[in-house]
């Protein structure tokens, strides 16, 4: 009796330890990418890369000599996986100095100028204030658009702005220009022309949220330790770019985002009509990546989306599926999530990362069934 006795009191103290040492583990940052100081890992061609059919250990150093164990290492583990996908998959984020950014209000809407070399470009955004609370507000931010219900938000006191992602990249999987010569982005970064949107969006939504800091609290009404995005199908895997790719996010609410996204490229391999590697829209990725990784190539990407999806940890990160639409791939991005959450799990805040995949509803739809997981995360993670 002695010994259970003093083994749960154990137990009881290794949780308490445990706990203590996750209350210190940061919900988001006021840098953009925490691991800039680390040189990338070595990028092998493709001929040297191995064959790997399982979903790589997140947690595994690229030069696969040991693991991750203790939070203070994760910074560069991320960064090793940042590396990776831009260099296979979607092309380079490059980083902007404080210099190059000039930020304004204009009445309610935010307006950023970023400038490299001679060229400068525009961006810019509405804000949408809430009636009640105070400022300064938590804001959330659609890739594209604010995808879910808006009577989820009625008596929460969250500011909204959109990222119009034409401003940076003229291409949509709708409409637009599909000539990368003129888009924006490229006349700021012309040696980037073969980068895929994901890359470009991505550094566009970052400008934004480099404004609001630009400008404070005071000017914007915004605290920009309390900012979340949304969006849904390719928005949604915009949303998990832009979150992945930017540590000021505190909350990331990627609403079925298909292949590409959450789901993972080589589970995507094994099924029947989904949007897998070979099945995408390659305006959204380097054209490389599906030259080098086609068919049973896939098997050799050194990292995988459940990666992706890795990157926002220790931020907070809900993915939300509707397995009646096929292409979606929703089996592949639930067995990516439970890869993925290994890490938060390692780190004691498991809390974090959640996934609800709910059919009976059109694409993009948010059923009432998954509104309370919903909220939950935006109580717990964006109004704090």
């Amino acid at each position: 009796m002695k010994s259970q006795t003093l083994s749960i009191a154990l137990l009881t103290i290794c949780l308490s330890a445990g706990a203590q040492k996750a209350s210190k583990i940061p919900f988001c940052y006021s840098v953009e990418n925490t691991g800039a100081k680390y040189s990338a890992p070595v990028l092998p061609s493709v001929d040297e890369l191995p064959v790997v059919k399982s979903l790589p250990d997140p947690l595994e150093w690229s030069n696969g000599k040991g693991k991750v164990s203790k939070f203070s290492d994760w910074a560069r583990r991320r960064s090793e996986i940042a590396h990776e996908i831009q260099h296979y998959e979607i092309g380079e984020k490059p980083a902007v100095s404080k210099e190059q950014v000039k930020a304004r209000m204009s009445g309610d809407t935010l307006i950023v100028d970023v400038t490299v070399g001679d060229s400068t470009i525009t961006l810019s955004s509405v804000i949408t204030y809430p009636l009640t609370g105070k400022a300064p507000y938590p804001l959330l931010i659609g890739s594209s658009r604010v995808s879910l219900p808006g009577e989820l938000f009625l008596d929460r006191p969250i500011a909204f702005m959109n990222f119009n992602e034409r401003q940076v990249n003229g291409y949509s999987q709708f409409r637009g220009n599909t000539d990368r010569t003129t888009y924006p982005f490229v006349h700021l970064y012309p040696h980037l022309i073969d980068n895929g949107a994901y890359s470009e969006w991505a550094w566009g939504f970052s400008r934004l949220i480099d404004g609001l800091q630009q400008l404070g609290p005071k000017v914007t009404k915004i605290d920009t330790d309390r900012i979340a995005v949304n969006g849904c199908s390719y928005a949604g895997k915009m949303a998990l770019f832009c979150g992945a790719f930017d540590e000021r996010v505190s909350l990331v609410i990627a609403q079925e985002p298909g292949g590409g996204g959450a789901a993972a490229w080589r589970v995507s391999r094994t099924m029947e009509g989904v949007e897998d590697l070979d099945h995408t829209d390659y305006h959204w990725f380097k054209e490389s990546l599906k030259e080098h990784f086609h068919e049973d190539n896939v098997y050799k990407l050194p990292y995988d989306h459940h990666e992706l999806v890795a990157m926002i940890c220790p931020r907070a990160v809900l993915l939300l599926g509707n397995p009646d639409y096929k292409w979606l791939a929703d089996e592949s991005m639930r067995q990516s999530y439970e890869a993925a959450r290994t890490v938060w799990d390692t780190f004691g805040i498991g809390d974090r990362i959640d996934c609800s995949i709910v059919g009976g509803h059109p694409h993009c739809q948010l059923p009432e069934s998954q509104y309370d997981i919903v909220r939950k995360f935006i109580d717990k993670f964006l109004i704090k």
